[in-house]
């Protein structure tokens, strides 16, 4: 079941077209990485989900439901991280869910039971300090129970590992990967590796459209490069393969590191096949022989070009 679904969403401000008949699935219980550069149109979708904006054109289904403008329904089912989490800073974290169960209508015994529930699940069920001393990455933990209070379906996240060091980046995926037992994260970002280690879906939005999605295995296979990675048992070895007149060749790029050699075949025409029979002929057999699979970054590069 897709959690969201949006279709022919098309959204103009004057005459600047922000989103240009976008379409998205997020199925249930993934970690959705939602990937696109400054300007692709990223906040503007998130919005719009949330009812915060009127669309031109398209259709937003939330849980089956119809997303309308100005009626926030739909916002039942969601719970949302901003980029920059803002808090009452006088407050406790446990006052401060307890403030969030109350808005939510939660009753007492409810907000009680999930605040302990959701702060032991963040790491702060022991802090009884103002939120104001807290660090950044803190604050994004308390902003993830914070928006788990009403047991969402659906958890939308706006860039939260930004602006966080190596260690409170690792402390927010960790949470995330966890979350994804009880909802649904659609996860903004523009960190590539972040994705990567956490996200089992991923959609590229450039210029307001989709330009690549699927899972990360899909894409990876779709969008395969024709480069091989090569170790020898020797730097004699390699030297001698790197050396040999069908390698000498303007669509293949050779590029040789001591005993290991990455092959770049700019030809469809020519594969794996090709090497092995170079190989072959010279009675070699290398330690490793693999296909090398593009990473994110590398796709990324590519699609938005």
């Amino acid at each position: 079941m897709d959690i969201l679904k949006i279709s022919g969403l098309t959204k103009s401000f004057g005459s600047q077209v922000v989103l240009n008949n976008f379409q998205m699935q997020v199925p249930e219980h993934s970690v959705f990485g939602f990937v696109g550069p400054n300007g692709a149109g990223k906040t503007t979708t998130m919005k719009l989900i949330l009812g915060l904006l009127r669309p031109d054109e398209g259709n937003i289904m939330v849980c089956n439901e119809k997303v309308k403008y100005g009626e926030t329904k739909t916002n039942r089912y969601i719970g949302f991280l901003p980029d920059v989490p803002e808090f009452y800073n006088y407050m406790k974290p446990q006052e401060y869910l307890k403030l969030c169960g109350q808005i939510t209508g939660l009753e007492k015994r409810e907000i009680k039971e999930k605040s302990a529930e959701l702060l032991e699940l963040v790491g702060l069920s022991k802090v009884n300090k103002r939120i104001g001393g807290f660090s950044r990455g803190m604050k994004q933990r308390l902003g993830i129970a914070q928006a788990l209070i009403n047991e969402p379906r659906l958890l939308i996240c706006d860039e939260p590992t930004s602006a966080l060091d190596p260690l409170g980046r690792k402390e927010i995926l960790d949470l995330l990967s966890v979350v994804r037992k009880k909802t649904t994260v659609l996860f903004s970002t523009h960190i590539l590796s972040d994705v990567e280690r956490i996200c089992d879906q991923v959609l590229v939005i450039n210029k307001g459209q989709a330009v690549l999605a699927g899972t990360l295995s899909e894409i990876r296979a779709h969008h395969r490069h024709n480069t091989y990675l090569l170790e020898f048992a020797t730097i004699k070895e390699a030297e001698k393969f790197t050396t040999r007149e069908e390698l000498k060749n303007k669509n293949i790029l050779v590029i040789k590191k001591e005993k290991t050699v990455t092959i770049k075949l700019k030809e469809k025409t020519v594969d794996g096949v090709f090497l092995l029979k170079v190989l072959s002929q010279m009675g070699i057999v290398p330690l490793k022989f693999l296909q090398v699979e593009p990473s994110l970054e590398d796709l990324f590069e590519e699609v938005i070009k």
